[in-house]
Order: C-alpha cells, then sequence, then structure tokens
C-alpha cells in the first residue's frame, strides 16, 4: 500500500505566494498584531516612537514589540533566539512582514524601554476592563521568587566576606611557607611550584584579599546587608528550600478569570510591607473605591492593614485576626506616619501601638516617668518583626511617650479601633487565584530566572512575561477572533 508521501522539494510554489496566508485567522499571532497596531507608542515613551528626519532608519518599535510578545507566548527570551525565529518561523516571518533585525537590536529595544513596557502592561489591563474580564470585587496578592542573574559566590554578606578573607590569608601564610621552604632548598626540582609560581599565586591571593576588603568597607558605609558583583540589585532570598540572588516579584491577581492586575518587582526577601500598594494600586486599575483582597501570613503588618482600610480596601491576611487603630477623620492620614516605624503612646487609652500595628498593654512602670514596659505576648508570639526581646516579650526600643503624648494633644488627633477577621472562605480560594499565573509564567512561559539585571530592567522583563500572560489567557476566554474584532470596535 505505501506510505503517506510529502511534496517535492523541487516545486516552484513550495509555500503560499502571499504571505497573508501563512497563518490562518484564528492564529493567536493575529491578535498580537492588532493589540500592538492600536497603540501609540510615541506617546507611552517608546524610543523611535517617531522616526527621525534624517540619519538611517531604525526598525519600527512596533515590529519589535510584537516579535517579543510571540517570544515569551511561545518560551523564546532570548534575542538571539528570536533573531533565529525571524528567519525559520513562518508566523514570526507573516508577524514581521519578513523584517530580520539582529539580535543586538532586539536586545537594545526591551533594554531601552523598561517603564515603556510598564505602560504597554497596563494598557491592556485598561482594555479588559472594558471587556468586562475582571470581577473588580476580589484580588489576590502574593509574591514569587525568581532568579536573578548573579552566581551564588558573586553575592557577599559581611560574615561571608570575613569568612573569605579568612581564607585567603590562610592560604597566602601556606604559600609564603611554601616560598621559605624552597629558599632553604638548593635543589628546587623536588618541589611542587617554582618561586616564579608562588610568587604569581600570592600576588593573586593579594589582590583577592583587597577586593573582599573593599566591599567589606563599601558595605559598612551603605545600609545595604548584602552586595552583589554581577547584579547589584539582587539579593540573597530563600527560595523553595535554597538561598539564592533572586528578585520578589509581586502580583495581583483577579478572582473572576486569573488575570493579572499589577505587578511589581522588588528585592526584599519579605512580602511586608507590599499589600497597601498592591491593592492601593489594583484598586485604581480597576476603577473602583471600595476592593476586598486576599493575602497569606507574609503580609502581616498592622499598619499596612490599617491603611488599607481607610483606603476604602477590605484586607483578608491569613492568620491575621487584629484590632488596628485608624484614625476617625479620615483626612487625618498623617497619623499613619507616626504609627508605621516606630511605638506610639495614645494616652486616652493608656496602650502603645508597635511598630506592626499592634496594640501593647501596660505590665509594669518604672521609675522614670512615661517609662513603662507594654507587651503583648499573644500577638508578639507570631510576629515577624524584631523589635521586642524573645524571652520576656517586652518592648525594648525606646518609646518617647511624653514628646508623642504633646504632638498628639497638639494636632488634635482620634482614632478608632477596626476588628479585622479574615474570611476563611477567602483564604481557601487565595491559592487558587494567585498561583496560577505564577506556575504558567515560570512552567508554561519558561519564565524561571531573570535574563535582565537591576530592577528597572527586570521590572521590563516581567511586563513582556505578565503581558504575554493576559494575551494568552485571554485568547483562551474569547477566542481570537472575538477579541480582534474587540480591539477594533
Amino acid at each position: 500500500m505505501g506510505y503517506i508521501k510529502g511534496k517535492d522539494r523541487e516545486q516552484i510554489n513550495l509555500l503560499p505566494e502571499c504571505i497573508e496566508d501563512y497563518v490562518e485567522e484564528n492564529n493567536p499571532v493575529r491578535v498580537i498584531d492588532a493589540y500592538v497596531n492600536s497603540l501609540d507608542l510615541d506617546d507611552l515613551g517608546f524610543t523611535h516612537g517617531q522616526p527621525g528626519d534624517t540619519g538611517r532608519p531604525p526598525y519600527s518599535p512596533y515590529d519589535l514589540l510584537k516579535l517579543y510578545l510571540y517570544g515569551y507566548m511561545n518560551r523564546v527570551r532570548s534575542s538571539r533566539r528570536l533573531e533565529t525565529e525571524t528567519v525559520r518561523n513562518l508566523e514570526v516571518i507573516w508577524l514581521m512582514g519578513k523584517l530580520r533585525p539582529d539580535h543586538k537590536t532586539i536586545a537594545r529595544f526591551r533594554h531601552d524601554n523598561p517603564e515603556a513596557l510598564k505602560k504597554v502592561f497596563r494598557e491592556f489591563v485598561k482594555l479588559c476592563v472594558r471587556l468586562g474580564l475582571y470581577g473588580r470585587e476580589l484580588v489576590a496578592i502574593d509574591g514569587s521568587k525568581f532568579k536573578a542573574v548573579n552566581a551564588g559566590d558573586r553575592i557577599f554578606t559581611e560574615k561571608k566576606l570575613r569568612e573569605k578573607i579568612a581564607r585567603l590569608e590562610a592560604r597566602m601564610e601556606e604559600y609564603n611557607r611554601q616560598m621559605d621552604e624552597a629558599d632553604r632548598q638548593e635543589d628546587t626540582s623536588s618541589t611542587e611550584l617554582t618561586k616564579a609560581q608562588i610568587a604569581s599565586a600570592i600576588a593573586s591571593l593579594k589582590k583577592a584579599k583587597t577586593d573582599c576588603e573593599g566591599y567589606a568597607r563599601k558595605l559598612s558605609e551603605s545600609e545595604d546587608t548584602q552586595i552583589a558583583l554581577t547584579d547589584p540589585d539582587c539579593r540573597l532570598i530563600m527560595s523553595g528550600g535554597r538561598i539564592e540572588p533572586s528578585y520578589n516579584v509581586q502580583t495581583s491577581v483577579d478572582s473572576k478569570n486569573k488575570l493579572l492586575v499589577e505587578f511589581d518587582v522588588t528585592n526584599n526577601a519579605l512580602d511586608k510591607n507590599n499589600l497597601t500598594p498592591m491593592a492601593t494600586r489594583s484598586a485604581e486599575l480597576l476603577e473602583v473605591e471600595n476592593l476586598t483582597t486576599v493575602a497569606d501570613t507574609g503580609y502581616d503588618c498592622g499598619t499596612d492593614i490599617a491603611e488599607c482600610v481607610m483606603n476604602g480596601i477590605a484586607p483578608h491576611v491569613a492568620g491575621v485576626d487584629i484590632t488596628v487603630c485608624i484614625p476617625c477623620d479620615e483626612a487625618q492620614t498623617e497619623f499613619l506616619s507616626h504609627v508605621n516605624g516606630r511605638t506610639v503612646y495614645l494616652p486616652d487609652r493608656n496602650i502603645a501601638i508597635c511598630p506592626m500595628g499592634k496594640p501593647l498593654y501596660p505590665s509594669s512602670y518604672r521609675k522614670k516617668p512615661g517609662d513603662a514596659v507594654f507587651i503583648n505576648g499573644r500577638a508578639c508570639s507570631k510576629c515577624t518583626c524584631r523589635c521586642v526581646n524573645g524571652r520576656q516579650k517586652e518592648f525594648t526600643r525606646a518609646m518617647p511617650f511624653a514628646d508623642f503624648h504633646k504632638e498628639y494633644d497638639d494636632r488634635n488627633l482620634s482614632v478608632r479601633q477596626v476588628r479585622i477577621t479574615p474570611s476563611r472562605k477567602l483564604i481557601r480560594l487565595r491559592k487558587t487565584i494567585v498561583e496560577h499565573p505564577f506556575g504558567t509564567v515560570k512552567q508554561a512561559m519558561d519564565s524561571r530566572h531573570c535574563l535582565m539585571k537591576g530592577l528597572r530592567f527586570v521590572r521590563g522583563e516581567f511586563s513582556l512575561a505578565f503581558l504575554s500572560y493576559n494575551l494568552k489567557r485571554v485568547i483562551n476566554i474569547m477566542g481570537a477572533k472575538n477579541l480582534i474584532a474587540a480591539m477594533q470596535g
């Protein structure tokens, strides 16, 4: 009977004569083309948004943005691999109109437009809001670690520097001992290394020690606790049971269709203090005044929760059932600046509010006026802040009661207590909402690690990754044809 045979390679019409016939009508690549063409890239701040009057014509940012979106949607993030795709991939050939930019031009576009790429991501969020794809009622906030472009042995803490300097000194002493032994021997042929080799090794060790001492001085003069040599902005962060140079990527995900609303890239190991900025920006993008947000225990921060309540956001943080103090007058937001970061004494209630926003109750008084011991054993036992003595649960920072008492009275501030009790139902839904994008981006889109260096550029890189995720998600929900029609309508 024989086998199914392919076409003759020597025939003339191997491909359709018209490039338009390379892709079908419902191909997702047409969505990329339609969406990018609907944008005003000059208004969004892209370089070469308008061609110049003189000089060699540059590649259009529209074409390069289309290329990157296609690459991120199809597990191709490298500029060199994208250059290869422009030659062999029919979809890319259609998308680019047979243009073949080199990898340096492709990489330069991503490097030069990080802020503009973030604006493109937000423009698509606004489009999805108009299409009714967001529920605009509940968002889940979480963070995940992404490995940075920095080897583990190229990032140092003060302890690691001290240990490395000690090892270098020990090796230098050993080489000096070998040098002295070689000097005492008349016949040096039996020694493992010649005097010249030993001297060269000692010089290398001295240079390495000098460099480490310079890093130690730079670290002591700055407020940072770590110094990275390849990517200065990354930090050692625990991820999957391993401590690696990484970035902490924060996301806000809507519960209706698991679409990303907002994201941010930080180098903080903890998620604390990210709840309010992520929730408030999400509410702005979704164009709602009241929003419910759910997060895990890593976002346990009383001042953060209080600020959410003041901004019309109902926070549900897993395992956090607390009473927070907020101003009675919503215009008196300056109160938060006094609560956040230090202990505040409320004289009318005779309690103190710790930097985490939780109440501390008086347990004993000392001889000095205004110097008391305020504790909250139940709250402090589960708290991530290191401002208390772990044994007695006594607050050890100096509390300027008298100074704040006067400031409190002069500003005529009044506060009210609000009970925050998380909903068990929402806490159970949290993982099903917020883990979906992270899993897709890391596994299905092969974006487990960063390609760029520096916070500014990594944000631009994740703008492409998360925009590609939202595009794929909306195509699966609406279909390519319907989405293109909605964009054009």
